[in-house]
């Protein structure tokens, strides 16, 4: 008997206030583009089965800047009107739109402007071949974005409150965590302040000088 193939959606999280930016990140420019567009880009373009795009402030603004180039069969946008609940309440709401059909979920974070499909696509394969509850990016000895979760943990994402994503969980799941070391230069930074913002538009320019 042929074994079904598990099917992975992608969970991208972008409903925050940007409170600490000063201004809405997920419409700030990078490139040639903005960063919820180079995030969505490279998410769209990796081998998940599904993207939910979970926004919540300014919701209108950030879905009127994306839908001409995003309408696709594969990206499916909500909105969690909890917003203001911290990040838990896009996860529980990520997580509610996808349990029904996907046994697995990748979240996230739509901030990190460095994340690459090929990275997805890696932890993907691992983390199904592990069998384990839950993967992650390792960078520096550490769980990074993105992050995936079997379907068990889908309670547990639900249940989590405030501001604090999905950190305790991978306390407890300590010894079932699938961590893959990405290939190549992998850059784990989010841009949550404008010095961050600052840091990643300087190295940015650097690397493009050193093409040239």
């Amino acid at each position: 008997m042929t074994r079904r193939r598990e099917k992975v959606a992608g969970v991208v999280l972008a409903a925050g206030a940007s409170t600490r930016m000063g201004r809405i990140k997920q419409l700030l420019p990078v490139g040639d583009e903005t960063l919820i567009e180079r995030v969505l880009g490279q998410v769209l373009k990796s081998e998940l089965d599904t993207v939910v795009l979970v926004l919540g402030h300014r919701a209108k603004e950030i879905q009127g800047v994306i839908a001409p180039l995003f309408i696709q069969s594969r990206l499916r946008i909500i909105e969690n009107h909890n917003y203001r609940e911290g990040i838990s309440s896009s996860i529980a709401a990520g997580i509610s739109a996808v349990e029904a059909t996907y046994d697995h979920a990748m979240i996230f974070l739509a901030d990190m402007p460095c994340i690459r499909s090929d990275v997805i696509n890696l932890l993907v394969r691992r983390h199904l071949n592990s069998g384990m509850p839950i993967g992650a990016v390792q960078c520096e000895r550490r769980p990074a974005h993105p992050v995936i979760f079997s379907h068990k943990i889908y309670p547990e994402l639900k249940r989590l409150k405030g501001d604090v994503g999905a950190r305790t969980l991978f306390s407890k799941y300590s010894g079932s965590v699938c961590l893959i070391e990405p290939e190549g230069d992998y850059d784990t930074l989010d841009i949550d302040t404008p010095e961050d913002y600052a840091e990643f538009q300087k190295n940015a320019a650097s690397s493009v000088r050193r093409v040239k």
